[in-house]
């Protein structure tokens, strides 16, 4: 090869790694880091960090766990970096990327849903279904082009009537009205209206059964232990306890309670329950609502939500689990897990469907 021919090939190879180097990756596949994981915070159910260059999502409470410890607490979502924000995409066209679940959104992200709809991230989030909170995501459209409309959740609305709900909680107390509860699926329209009319109906059966245990057939508004009313202020919190020590007690269909979670179940559902944590226990739509937030939204100790668990065929047990697992699951408390299957057994029958397999956690 002669010289001039070499200098050539050099300078065509040089040039090339050059383009390499100096092109940026796609901006529509950075995922942005979420704020840095802090040892001194408090991170609650479906809480984001960062660490070591990836994005991570809190399973349930949790302080100065690390990140990809041993204690299992946060859900890795991958690497991140620059970016993460989706802009509209070339030349007016609505070619917006696919959901993927578990990956963290930043607000404005838009993204095309199963469904063929699009969605816009109201709020930053870790990777939330779109169809399950209208808090984090929003029915997005595309001028550019046009959209599939995303199909009418549940077109033959809740599947338990008001006369199957009186039958189920024959002694409840007058504040878990009927309507309060139809008003409150609002927040959530993916639940009890996802799959086939046995899914919609299993789901909802186990909702109730949960609630009916935890709340006593729904006889109790608030928890009837006050001893343990002061427990319940995180003073490590940064926004405190602006109620008051005694007020984050348990209210509600599934006894909220701390108020982290009162803070957290108030920015899901866009209600400032941190200094008016008495609207859980004032207002039925809003109780609902905090038992439905849980339900959608919150893994607890378990692995995924008890939505999750209804609408994939994972079973009963699996919600169980999310709820009150690390007491009662692996013969923790047998009593207790017989309880909640009794109960959705019974709903299921009046329901008129299987309870489905794996009851038991």
């Amino acid at each position: 090869m002669s010289v001039r021919r070499l200098l050539a090939f050099l300078s065509a190879i040089a040039a090339a790694i050059a383009l390499a180097v100096v092109l940026p990756s796609s901006a529509s596949s950075a995922v942005a880091c979420a704020t840095a994981w802090d040892s001194g915070a408090v991170y609650t159910g479906g809480a984001t960090a960062s660490y070591n260059g990836h994005n991570w999502s809190a399973k349930w409470w949790t302080q100065n766990e690390t990140p990809g410890g041993a204690s299992g607490v946060w859900a890795d979502h991958g690497v991140c970096g620059a970016g993460g924000g989706t802009t509209p995409p070339p030349g007016g066209s609505c070619d917006y990327p696919s959901w993927v679940a578990g990956r963290t959104y930043t607000t404005g992200t838009v993204v095309r849903y199963t469904n063929g709809g699009l969605y816009r991230a109201t709020h930053d989030n870790p990777g939330y279904d779109p169809v399950i909170s209208t808090w984090y995501w929003e029915p997005y459209t595309c001028s550019g082009g046009s959209t599939t409309p995303p199909p009418t959740q549940n077109p033959g609305g809740f599947p338990v009537s008001e006369a199957q709900f009186n039958q189920m909680f024959p002694n409840r107390n007058s504040f878990y009205t009927y309507s309060g509860l139809t008003a409150a699926l609002s927040a959530y329209p993916g639940f009890a209206a996802t799959g086939s009319d046995t899914v919609r109906k299993q789901e909802a059966a186990a909702f109730l059964a949960n609630v009916s245990h935890e709340a006593g057939g729904l006889v109790y508004v608030v928890e009837q232990n006050t001893a343990n009313y002061p427990h319940y202020c995180d003073t490590s919190q940064p926004y405190g306890c602006p109620a008051g020590q005694s007020a984050y007690y348990g209210r509600g269909p599934i006894q909220l309670s701390w108020n982290f979670n009162y803070k957290a179940a108030g920015d899901a559902l866009g209600i400032d329950l941190l200094h008016n944590p008495n609207l859980v226990q004032s207002d039925s739509a809003v109780a609902w609502k905090t038992g439905l937030w849980y339900w959608n939204t919150q893994s607890g100790p378990g692995t995924m939500t008890p939505h999750n668990a209804m609408v994939n065929g994972y079973g009963f047990g699996e919600t169980i689990r999310s709820i009150n697992g690390s007491l009662e699951c692996n013969g923790g408390n047998p009593a207790q897990v017989q309880s909640r299957i009794n109960a959705y057994q019974s709903f299921t029958q009046l329901l008129g469907v299987t309870p489905g397999a794996n009851l038991s956690c």
